[in-house]
């Protein structure tokens, strides 16, 4: 027998309610040797509750949890709890007892503190921030000698070099784990089962991310074949009770059980997704431009002589270690942080959506549907005027969610509440810190569709490796000591060429004191253009002249089709669409013209 068929932990017929909320009900799983598992579902199905059943921490309200002698269980949970009157240190090590009588688990404490960006282990937990204590938590967890590990969003606060640190950990981990994540590249990485709880149902899939969407394609379509087939019979049978059937003998008491057993059958329930069009505000030729800002914060240089002028329909990603200066940069951006130096200017008609990293204060008593229509009751979108109400439900708030108190959300739903409220104001301005940290998958998905679709200028920081690759066509990365590099492409084609750039042979400099430069020192660079901004500098004059030959040949042919109205108006959509082109064009060889002369100065 392998390991994976010995059984660890079992949970039999579980089921949870709040009142008359029914979170889950008859739901059986078991976690076995050599089990990495996954837990999805659309934020509010009972989740972290189900984890919190699974290590112990809740009683569910029917069914079993039956665990084989001797399991030892590490639970990391949403929310950790510190002894603040112990150093962090000490909360990490206490009561800690290894197999191993070799291993030195204050060293790797401090040394995986260390790692996830905590350089004082001997500081109080009351001095962290939220993410920190959740990283020192997560650490807590992993150093407990145990057989399965409860995780509910390790993921989150981890920057990119973090959850690859963490990846590489649980690869590692010989025994079973079962977590609560969002970043589908890491449960690609880690996991090899998915449970998904989908409507108070939990469903399982021996696969990972990838292959579980394949797998849970084919179900919903094989239970919809299924359900064809039985609305089909139970037409057949329908007429048969009508024609006026009689249970006069067995043959015809099993055919009305059989009736009765379709009418009364459970149907599948179609997936609700979270449907987003794009509210739109129209942009004038002038978007938003930054000029030398600086900013530091005593004698850390978090953001130095940064300089940009972002084009209409553009998608930047932000992206760096934790602590760098990303969330400082996008609030110089907003005008909600004033630089040392440098300024921001902005048009007159870009009104900006900013999405924040932890959410505005939201009133626990107001109603989720109050809390929208106090920014709009309707947005008007291409596809017509959509009310508030309406807009709740494709963000999966029903009309019983809508009429109840924000205090009865998850935190999930909390924060599809405040993206919801943001799109309500129909920006055409769209900055995001870290939009995936408490969204579900589902969520993500479709909000990654709404974007490829958003009419505006999107500038996104997160680590989300998945969701910069849909959505990014241009990366500005923190390289350190205030250093911002501009880089073409998505995060996989950056991570391909920083990887390639490793696998270099170190050039030994012989010279006295030299050190090896990297892109971790965040030494200054010699400004160069890159190699898409050279060829698009070479081509751009003759791009510009061009749109602007083709608007003069349109405006003689408006003048000769002024009285036929369908050709006219075909006419002035091309004319209107060419000047917004030949606008960004003009905006773009002004930067390129002006870093080409910076160039030149520098080479002088």
């Amino acid at each position: 027998m392998s390991d994976r068929n010995i059984n660890l932990l079992v949970a039999e017929d579980i089921s949870k309610s709040y009142g008359p909320n029914v979170l889950f009900s008859g739901v059986a799983l078991g976690i076995n040797e050599g089990d990495k598992c996954g837990l999805i579902g659309i934020n509010g199905t009972g989740k972290t509750t189900l984890l919190r059943i699974i290590a112990g921490d809740e009683e569910p309200d029917t069914g079993t949890v039956i665990k084989r002698n001797g399991i030892r269980i590490a639970y990391l949970p949403q929310t950790p709890v510190f002894d603040d009157s112990l150093t962090l240190l000490q909360n990490v090590i206490r009561d800690k007892t290894h197999s191993d009588t070799y291993r030195n688990l204050e060293g790797e404490a401090r040394a995986d503190l260390i790692k996830l960006g905590i350089e004082d282990p001997d500081v109080y937990p009351g001095q962290l921030s939220g993410g920190q204590r959740k990283r020192a938590a997560l650490v807590r967890t992993l150093l407990t000698d145990s057989d399965i590990l409860v995780l509910d969003e390790p993921t989150n606060h981890l920057d990119t070099g973090m959850t690859e640190w963490l990846e590489a950990t649980l690869k590692a981990y010989r025994g079973a784990f079962i977590c609560i994540t969002h970043d589908r590249y890491f449960l690609d990485e880690v996991t090899n089962k998915i449970f998904e709880l989908d409507k108070g149902k939990l469903y399982s899939y021996t696969a990972n991310y990838s292959k579980y969407i394949e797998l849970k394609a084919e179900r919903e379509q094989s239970e919809l074949a299924t359900e064809r087939k039985a609305k089909s019979l139970f037409r057949q049978e329908l007429a048969w009770m009508l024609r006026g059937a009689r249970a006069r003998s067995t043959k015809q008491k099993a055919h009305i059980q059989r009736f009765e057993a379709l009418r009364d059958r459970k149907r599948p329930v179609e997936t609700e997704e979270v449907e987003m069009f794009s509210a739109f505000s129209r942009m004038g030729r002038k978007t938003l431009e930054a000029e030398h800002l600086h900013k530091a914060y005593k004698d850390k240089c978090v953001v130095d002589d940064f300089s940009y002028i972002f084009l209409q329909n553009e998608r930047i990603g932000i992206v760096g270690p934790n602590g760098c200066g990303k969330s400082t940069l996008v609030k110089m951006l907003t005008g909600r942080l004033e630089p040392d130096s440098g300024k921001v200017e902005s048009g007159i008609t870009v009104k900006c959506g900013y999405f924040a990293q932890e959410s505005e204060f939201m009133d626990p008593e107001q109603r989720v549907i109050d809390y929208i229509r106090d920014t709009a009751e309707v947005i008007h979108t291409r596809e017509g005027d959509v009310t508030a109400s309406r807009m709740c439900e494709r963000f999966l708030f029903g009309s019983d969610k809508q009429y109840a108190p924000i205090g009865k959300l998850s935190g999930g739903e909390k924060r599809r509440l405040y993206l919801l409220k943001i799109l309500m104001e129909a920006p055409n301005l769209l900055i995001l810190d870290e939009p995936t940290n408490d969204l579900d998958i589902m969520t993500l998905t479709i909000l990654e569709d709404y974007l490829a679709g958003f009419e505006g200028i999107i500038i996104a920081v997160s680590h989300d490796r998945y969701f910069l690759d849909k959505l990014v066509n241009r990366l500005f990365v923190f390289r350190g000591n205030g250093v911002i590099e501009q880089v073409e492409g998505n995060y996989t084609d950056f991570r391909e060429k920083e990887i390639e750039k490793e696998q270099e042979p170190v050039q030994q400099n012989r010279s006295a004191g030299s050190k090896q430069a990297s892109w971790k020192t965040g030494a200054p660079k010699k400004l160069k253009m890159s190699y898409q901004e050279q060829r698009e500098f070479e081509t751009i004059d003759d791009d510009i002249a061009a749109l602007e030959s083709r608007l003069a040949s349109l405006g003689e042919e408006i003048e000769n089709n002024s009285t036929s109205y369908s050709k006219l108006s075909e006419l002035m959509a091309e004319k209107e669409k060419l000047t917004a082109q030949l606008d960004a064009k003009t905006e773009r060889w002004v930067y390129l013209s002006e870093l080409a002369e910076r160039i030149e100065a520098e080479k002088g």
